[in-house]
């Protein structure tokens, strides 16, 4: 198991949780991972947002509305119940000196919202 794929569960040997244990982090560091973690939460509504007016305002191609609506929804919901885990395993690496955990959802993210890019030019292009 690499480094990055440790489960926050697992680094107890020295008790290292995101509050307490291994070294104190340079608080610079314990805020801009705060930052990051409201971001990924502004993004999930933002897209939230963005589901609910297609739903409502996009009154042609009901079909493909919904789905759009959709996808910004399920992406929405994905994001704001990855980033507390994030945030954690984050702030326990800084803890634990070690290197910090790479996430998948800026892939997840990104390839969500190309299709989003996507699906909005093909429901513009038909309506």
């Amino acid at each position: 198991m690499a480094p990055h794929d440790i489960n926050p569960d697992d680094i107890d040997p020295d008790g290292i949780k995101p509050h307490s244990g291994g070294s104190e982090p340079d608080y610079r560091f314990t805020l801009a991972n705060e930052r990051t973690f409201l971001a990924w939460l502004r993004t999930a509504l933002g897209l939230l947002a963005g589901g609910v007016a297609v739903h409502r305002l996009v009154p042609s191609l009901a079909a493909a509305s919904v789905v759009l609506a959709t996808l910004c929804v399920v992406l929405a919901a994905v994001l704001a119940a990855t980033a507390y885990p994030r945030w954690r395993r984050v702030q326990i690496a800084m803890r634990a000196g070690e290197p910090l955990p790479r996430s998948l959802m800026i892939l997840v993210l990104t390839g969500g919202l190309l299709i989003l890019i996507v699906a909005a030019a093909v429901l513009l292009a038909v309506s």
